[in-house]
């Protein structure tokens, strides 16, 4: 465990102990122990504020918990094969992105407003899952084939059937063909990561504090 956890560790003992011996809610707790690191209860919250703000709704907490082990899990390896960190200029690039997955400037501002998270949470946040999803990228891309069975069949039962539905004319199969190719990557390396994290998990000494109420 890293010095500054053992210190928030200790402290958390120290304040829920006040908190609940003055009959107030405890601010912040250990809801899981992984192996020798611990989560708490902020992290949790701050995951399902950032999803609030990505997806309009968060998990459950059970779920939220699940995806940081799953997380810490990915970020071990990560620092383990000394794995770089996204630069400022992709963290650029991905904010861009997600501002451009909203209908408006406005809209993207009111969801943020909405999740409580700032600037500075936000961009954070990103690099983080920059960080794990381009490991898990480096990872597994390279040992994945796609064939051009996979390629029509998904043309033909996503491309050409989503092209339909919205009244437009469907792309060639060849116009098409790079963004499918990338589309089964990435459901590939999903699969892989899926496989490879229930493997790790497997391996690892979790407890799950989420549901116990501080005494």
């Amino acid at each position: 465990m890293s010095a500054w956890r053992k210190t928030i560790t200790v402290l958390l003992l120290l304040f829920a102990g006040v908190h609940v011996a003055q009959g107030q809610e405890v601010i912040d707790r250990i809801v899981a122990r992984v192996d020798t690191d611990i989560v708490l209860l902020s992290d949790v919250r701050e995951l399902s504020r950032y999803q609030q703000f990505i997806d309009g709704k968060p998990q459950t907490d059970p779920e939220i918990l699940d995806r940081l082990i799953d997380q810490w899990i990915v970020r071990q390896e990560a620092k383990a094969a000394l794995f770089p960190i996204p630069s400022d200029e992709d963290v650029n690039r991905s904010m861009e992105r997600l501002k451009r997955s909203f209908s408006s400037p406005e809209a993207f501002e009111e969801r943020q407003k909405q999740s409580g998270l700032s600037d500075d949470d936000v961009r954070r946040m990103l690099r983080s899952q920059l960080y794990l999803s381009n490991y898990l990228d480096s990872r597994f891309r390279a040992s994945i084939q796609i064939d051009d069975k996979a390629i029509q069949e998904f043309y033909t039962t996503r491309v050409v059937p989503r092209a339909e539905s919205r009244g437009q004319s469907p792309p060639t199969l060849e116009a098409a063909r790079d963004f499918i190719q990338e589309a089964l990557v990435q459901r590939a390396i999903n699969e892989q990561a899926d496989k490879w994290l229930k493997e790790s998990r497997a391996r690892l000494h979790v407890d799950n504090l989420l549901s116990e109420t501080p005494k």
